[in-house]
């Protein structure tokens, strides 16, 4: 994170270097044949355009020395045609090989987000939407793809195409030459100006994208809710008003690119007007021949197009190096919770954690949401119990290792977990939190994504186990009923016993379930439990919940107080002489939710 902003405080060009280095060099090296190649070609129809105007001169001079005769304005006509035939062969092919270029780097850039994307911790998405995420492999990714494309190939073409005719007008006549580009410093200088408020307003239309997408992103998620409240209307105002800042600020851009290209032709017609003036008095002055007249009008007519093109290439690049920019800043962005290399120590088989004076803290809070626990897990049902915000929570996500921990403070199997790769303990833990995340796959498929290549016998007995088999199979195709995005088809107790199921067909030796069983009654619920007792013989399982009627079926349970084990014990203890527990369970024994028959 420090590294990020230190990359912020640079200036801008800076920023733009880096990103080039980090992210694009890496790419053209590897392509780098192609490209050449691609180049060549390119190059190639530059040559060939540049030598019909040579044609025409010979004809026009034959034509004015009263030479020319039938069969060698035929012989002129061919040549143009071959070269016209010829050019349009090496077009192709350097569209092929550059556009091509330019998706093959789209694609990896892609990849690389992606895949980092994935490694990164919850700290990152706690700072990031999905929708900011969402718009760099989409708005940011496309402009650095066009850039790279037909803006490489249009920025190439234009300075062979200027290079070469120039070269060709000043091998004709040099001060006819220098006349006619007399008016180019004046667009060298408004396009310095431009383009730095192309960046600036380019960068704040790509920020109001990514507040756009995932405003649509949170408004689908949370469709149901919008319809149960009736804010469809609001929410409808709401995206119409981001909508207009979204044109404003792409009209702001457009006004800059509006000023260029305009610009850019106006350069070029006042050069055309130097020539037509001062060439065709050379020529009445006979200091050129009427034959290279026609030649500098057409090399200046060449050199209109790139004149044209340099507003609109300047855009794409300066688009293009924007979006390059904050790709590269959240390439760059490492995770708090660092990676370690596997340990070469042999891991216990059998489950177990151990907290030694472990106190945690999130980045932006003001005090600790765990403070000096110190608790151990063996094998056996556990129960974490507390108020609302007692870091029970916090506790289970830092079991799973979503967030950082200081040294020797958290341990598994007997050893630190600092000392183990992310991997080597995720891979033992399965986790069903509090949130049931299913994806808009078949059943059977959301199930098996707990154990990949799992058969159908597998799938059925955790779904057996999860208490969830029945009512699979009252859907219209049973295993194969697509659930849609997020189970939105399911109530939420068939969400979370899908995803109880997921985490039960693993069979990793540690279990942890978060508040996820809430939405199940008190009968299916104790139906749940007993399955994954059945099925956790020798496993370590934690199971965060207020509710007393499950508590009571663990070995022992935790109540934590403002972050601190306040107490600990089995039920029937806590119920003697811990007076949270107490009003706990005299209010569910009222609601028919706590254990009968026992003392409050």
């Amino acid at each position: 994170m420090v590294g990020t902003t230190k990359q912020r405080d640079l200036p801008v060009v800076h920023r733009q270097f880096r990103a080039v280095r980090d992210v694009l060099l890496p790419l053209f090296r590897r392509y780098g044949i192609r490209l050449l190649l691609g180049f060549a070609a390119l190059a190639g129809v530059d040559f060939l355009q540049l030598l019909i105007p040579r044609f025409l001169k010979s004809a026009v001079d034959s034509l004015a020395a009263a030479s020319a005769s039938q069969q060698s304005l035929a012989r002129f006509s061919v040549l143009i045609i071959v070269v016209a035939v010829a050019a349009a062969l090496l077009r192709f092919c350097w569209r092929y090989l550059i556009i091509g270029f330019s998706r093959l780097v789209e694609r990896d850039i892609r990849n690389r987000i992606y895949g980092h994307v994935l490694k990164m911790d919850r700290p990152f998405f706690e700072k990031h939407t999905t929708g900011d995420i969402m718009a760099h492999v989409s708005n940011d990714l496309t402009a650095v793809q066009m850039a790279c494309g037909i803006g490489l190939v249009s920025a190439v073409d234009a300075l062979v195409m200027t290079s070469a005719a120039i070269g060709f007008m000043l091998y004709i006549n040099v001060p006819l030459t220098l006349l006619a580009l007399v008016p180019m410093p004046l667009l060298a200088v408004a396009t310095l100006i431009l383009t730095g408020r192309l960046h600036q307003r380019f960068n704040l239309v790509q920020e109001q994208f990514s507040l756009m997408t995932e405003f649509v992103r949170s408004a689908l998620v949370s469709i149901r809710l919008l319809k149960a409240y009736t804010m469809e209307g609001l929410q409808k105002r709401e995206f119409e008003k981001l909508g207009r800042r979204y044109v404003r600020g792409n009209i702001r851009v457009a006004m800059i690119q509006g000023l260029l290209a305009p610009l850019a032709t106006l350069v070029g017609n006042l050069g055309m007007l130097m020539v037509l003036y001062f060439g065709g008095r050379f020529v009445i002055q006979e200091i050129i021949s009427l034959g290279d007249f026609v030649a500098v009008v057409t090399y200046l007519a060449m050199l209109v197009w790139p004149m044209m093109a340099i507003g609109w290439v300047i855009s794409l690049a300066q688009r293009g190096l924007t979006s390059l920019g904050r790709i590269h800043t959240l390439l760059t962005r490492e995770p708090v919770l660092r990676e370690r290399p596997a340990t070469t120590a042999r891991i216990a088989a059998e489950p177990s954690f151990r907290l030694v004076h472990l106190t945690f803290a999130y980045s932006q809070a003001s005090h600790p949401a765990l403070r000096d626990i110190c608790l151990e897990f063996t094998p056996g049902v556990y129960g974490l119990t507390g108020r609302t915000g007692c870091g029970k929570s916090t506790l289970a996500k830092l079991l799973v290792r979503l967030y950082p921990v200081p040294d020797n403070s958290l341990f598994m199997n007997g050893l630190d977990v600092n000392t183990l790769s992310l991997d080597e303990v995720r891979g033992r833990i399965a986790y069903v939190g509090q949130d049931a995340v299913l994806f808009s796959e078949s059943i059977a498929e959301n199930i098996a994504y707990g154990l990949p290549g799992a058969t159908p016998a597998q799938i059925e007995a955790a779904a057996r186990a999860a208490a969830i088999h029945e009512e699979i199979l009252a859907f219209s195709h049973g295993y194969e009923t697509v659930i849609g995005e997020r189970g939105v088809t399911l109530s939420g107790g068939q969400r979370q016993r899908l995803a109880l199921a997921r985490a039960l067909i693993s069979e990793r030796p540690v279990l942890i379930v978060d508040d996820a069983l809430a939405a199940l009654d008190v009968e299916t619920e104790h139906e749940v439990l007993g399955a994954i007792r059945t099925s956790g013989r020798r496993k370590l399982i934690l199971i965060v919940s207020q509710r007393i009627k499950l508590l009571s079926e663990t070995d022992e349970i935790i109540i934590l107080e403002q972050g601190e084990v306040a107490d600990r014990g089995g039920h029937q203890d806590l119920l003697l002489r811990n007076a949270f527990y107490q009003t706990m369970h005299a209010k569910q024994a009222r609601k028919g939710t706590a254990p009968t028959g026992e003392r409050t």
